[in-house]
């Protein structure tokens, strides 16, 4: 991993501004916080991060950026081809096409690129893989080849656990440090998440919509976190966001908003469905 960036959030915040604006610190910069600057910038070069789909882009460079990465087309390929022999009615295939091409979006177009420089685009990325892939997923399959082992409230749990962790600052900016890191990153986000979305759909309608009410919480809480942080977080992004005109902090706190609302709002939506589908079976029983 590269060497550590000091994690004094304010220094970090005015140091950007002074990068971004070509100024010397300002006035109210002590010495410490001065030296602090001159370390953070002589350094910069013997930092870069390099993570999978290379450095973070400039706007100028992000459409000319697909990842045609012959390992990753091959084993897409591959997963997304034993699915469409697994899935037996075309409800099912259409639900994989659909998340084929989301993950064609995510990882081979120039979005992949986009989440080196941006915080909040790589929040993106999580959000659209755990919360629209993972189900559509899910949802191709033929119901009895989703049943996994584990309960509904431990997949919930797992599911919560493995969010949160590759969200903390230190596990992020490993997965982003290495190759390997980044698709065990991946690949937990998105299996913890198909295992939760396998759970909801055998699960009893009330179990299923307090699960995906409990999950929209949990992801909003999260996204709280992240927006009242106050100080910028994740180190791989202090020196990628200017070019994008936001500061790290600015990158971060639309992160947190993102996984705050339109996040959480995607499970809201789950539950809300199962509710309505649940009171429709239960008017349809009480009528007969």
């Amino acid at each position: 991993m590269p060497s550590s960036i000091p994690h004094n959030g304010n220094a970090v915040a005015v140091a950007w501004q002074a990068i971004s604006t070509n100024q010397e610190p300002t006035s109210n910069f002590s010495s410490a916080m001065a030296a602090q600057h001159s370390i953070m910038m002589t350094t910069t070069a013997a930092r870069l991060w390099v993570p999978y789909c290379g450095a973070g882009p400039t706007p100028d460079e992000l459409l000319a950026r697909w990842n045609f990465d012959p390992l990753l087309l091959i084993g897409m390929a591959g997963i997304f081809a034993v699915i469409w022999r697994l899935s037996v009615d075309s409800r099912g295939r259409q639900f994989l096409c659909g998340s084929a091409a989301l993950a064609v979006i995510l990882f081979v177009s120039p979005f992949c690129a986009l989440t080196s420089a941006l915080f909040s685009a790589r929040v993106t990325h999580h959000v659209l893989l755990t919360a629209v892939i993972a189900p559509a997923l899910v949802a191709a399959l033929p119901a009895w080849r989703t049943r996994w082992p584990g309960s509904l409230a431990v997949w919930t749990g797992i599911q919560t656990l493995t969010f949160w962790l590759w969200h903390a600052p230190g596990f992020y900016a490993a997965a982003l440090s290495s190759d390997l890191v980044y698709w065990s990153m991946q690949i937990t986000l998105l299996g913890t998440a198909a295992g939760f979305w396998a759970a909801v759909r055998r699960a009893s309608s009330p179990a299923a919509i307090a699960a995906l009410l409990g999950a929209t919480v949990l992801m909003g809480l999260l996204g709280a976190l992240i927006t009242f942080a106050g100080v910028p977080l994740y180190e791989p992004h202090y020196f990628t966001t200017a070019a994008w005109n936001m500061s790290p902090l600015e990158d971060q706190q639309l992160a947190g908003l993102i996984m705050w609302a339109p996040s959480a709002a995607l499970y809201l939506g789950a539950a809300l469905f199962v509710m309505s589908r649940f009171l429709k079976h239960e008017e349809g029983r009480i009528a007969a």
